[in-house]
């Protein structure tokens, strides 16, 4: 095999937002750069298109008005659904000397308090159901904040700004000759945004990044990974989050594509179709999801047989005779996709290798990337030549990775270097500490390569059973094949101590009622419980001794999730050993 190189595309050197408004701008003027809906679900519901032209004039009036409230290098959060105002809060604040700081739209309200008063916010921009609780945090004086925003108010209200006014507020001091704007000079190496992990563990560490940091990461995913101007992107996951900040919003913006924010997750299947989307950005289990249901849909239909013939002789074609027939032969299969999608990224967590190969199999590319907000996300991906089901690809050309701590399976600890890492965590110098170290970020990841330098990631070192007699259980591995069984939605492996005080393994199965119930018709959950051991009994078989499965619990109920849908993998662990 040819060595792996992450340098396959031309690119466009950056080194601020500014540098990436300007470009964007100068070369895709009049591209679309947003679509999005106004009055969803009422009668005179309606899209709105936005140019790059246009987002730059408004981003330019935005932070015009925010800088004349005299608030140059303080911090500002924003907090809402994914949307346009969103977007252009974003870039005015980043560009303007201040710092943004995304807050997570599901946290409660004690924990939104937390953060607005750690961060030492001072303005906040926010969606209207948020303002009983900043104006609260205002009133009783608890934080620093002196500027609420609402991104909803047409007028100002009970001191509670409007962010329409404030734009148009921008313009009118822009045309009288205001520079304020223009006179502002970005050092791309000073903190520009301050992320909260949303982590599945501990307390959330405010994680400092610059322009330098994400930029260099923009550049880093456009050598591997090309995104067309004329491809549109359903932006679904949450914004607050640096996967769908940078991949989707800046690096979606950087390529002249166009954003189409998702009306909720009820609506993909619907979005996918009316925005004709072509690229999609998503966690593993949102992919499987959608999979699993065509493939059902498959089932039904009697072609399962036929379909994987033809997956087969496409495959085959595409291969060894560079004929590549796939899209139009499961055209149907795509329909149910939108018609047009031709790539999907993932993250945040590992996919089914079968899932990827069904999803190539039909003539959409799959690319999947690893990283931590630490690393403005990303550490390694795949590239548009270079795959391999169930890798994360390969270092990008401006990052180095390597193994430490090394044990007999060739598996060690993942470590990140380059311009793409951290400045440290928030007013926490002991954690960053920790994991810093002559610029090495240390992930606390484990991972090893394959013979041709493709790196796999075998779990999250803090989770790693480890049984008496030495062997290590990663537990991504075993959750993998569980969650090839047509009716599980997701599962998690634990370790119970036996009367011996040795460790027994056990899974936790969260099962679809209505696969299940095609699997085995419709029964008592008990019943099922002795049929899912027959399944759970074929897989041991599969497994050395010391791997094997002594104890299953299967549930409706979903797993406890971050709001980038990873697992509280030990808040699930303590709930079944209580």
């Amino acid at each position: 095999m040819e060595k792996l190189n992450s340098e396959i595309h031309e690119i466009d050197e950056i080194k601020s937002f500014k540098d990436l408004i300007n470009i964007a701008v100068k070369k895709y003027p009049d591209n679309i750069a947003y679509k999005f809906k106004r009055n969803i679900g009422k009668q005179d519901q309606y899209i709105v298109e936005k140019t790059y032209s246009q987002v730059k004039e408004e981003v330019e009036h935005f932070s015009t008005a925010l800088l004349n409230l005299g608030i140059e290098n303080s911090k500002v959060a924003v907090i809402g659904n994914n949307r346009y105002e969103w977007c252009i809060t974003y870039f005015a604040v980043t560009t303007s000397n201040m710092v943004i700081v995304p807050l997570d739209k599901l946290l409660p309200e004690r924990e939104i308090e937390n953060l607005v008063v750690r961060s030492g916010v001072e303005t906040i921009v926010f969606e209207e159901k948020y303002t009983d609780i900043f104006l609260k945090l205002k009133e009783k004086g608890i934080g620093k904040i002196k500027n609420l925003i609402s991104m909803d108010l047409q007028k100002e209200i009970n001191g509670v700004l409007s962010y329409s006014e404030l734009v148009e507020k921008g313009k009118k001091l822009l045309k009288e000759g205001n520079e304020l704007y223009k006179n502002i000079n970005i050092d791309n190496e000073k903190m520009s945004a301050l992320l909260f992990t949303s982590g599945t563990t501990a307390q959330s560490k405010g994680v400092m990044l610059s322009q330098k940091n994400i930029t260099s990461n923009i550049m880093a995913m456009a050598k591997m990974a090309k995104i067309y101007s004329t491809d549109t992107i359903l932006s679904f996951l949450p914004l607050h989050h640096t996967f769908e900040c940078t991949i989707t919003f800046l690096y979606g913006f950087y390529s002249g594509a166009t954003v189409a924010f998702c009306d909720g997750l009820k609506y993909i299947a619907q979005n996918l179709v009316e925005y004709k989307i072509s690229v999609f950005v998503a966690v593993p289990l949102v992919l499987e999801t959608m999979y699993k249901k065509i493939e059902n849909g498959i089932e039904k239909s009697g072609k399962a047989k036929i379909v994987k013939l033809l997956s087969s002789v496409t495959k085959f074609l595409n291969d060894y005779l560079h004929i590549d027939i796939r899209r139009k032969v499961f055209k149907s299969v795509l329909d149910n996709l939108g018609g047009n999608i031709r790539i999907l990224f993932f993250g945040a967590a590992p996919m089914s290798k079968d899932v990827i190969v069904g999803y190539n199999n039909f003539g959409v590319d799959t690319l999947q990337g690893y990283g931590l907000t630490e690393t403005s996300p990303l550490a390694a991906a795949e590239t548009d030549l270079q795959k391999r089901p169930g890798s994360v690809g390969m270092a990008p050309y401006n990052v180095e990775l390597r193994l430490v701590d090394i044990d007999e399976q060739g598996i060690g600890e993942i470590q990140v270097k380059g311009p793409n890492v951290m400045l440290g965590y928030f007013e926490n110098e002991n954690a960053t500490n920790d994991v810093l170290k002559d610029g090495w970020f240390s992930t606390g990841d484990l991972g090893y390569y394959d013979k041709d330098g493709y790196l796999f990631i075998s779990g999250r070192k803090k989770e790693v059973i480890v049984l008496k007699n030495g062997e290590n259980v990663y537990p991504n591995d075993i959750e993998f094949l569980i969650n090839k069984l047509p009716y599980v939605a997701e599962s998690i492996l634990f370790p119970r101590p036996n009367e011996k005080n040795e460790l027994n393994l056990g899974i936790k199965i969260v099962y679809d009622e209505t696969l299940v119930n095609e699997q085995f018709g419709n029964k008592e959950q008990s019943e099922y419980e002795k049929l899912v051991w027959e399944d759970i009994k074929n897989i041991n078989q599969s497994l050395p001794q010391f791997k094997r499965i002594k104890e299953i619990i299967i549930t409706t109920e979903p797993l406890e999730k971050t709001t980038t849908q990873k697992i509280k993998r030990f808040k699930e662990i303590e709930k079944i050993l209580k």
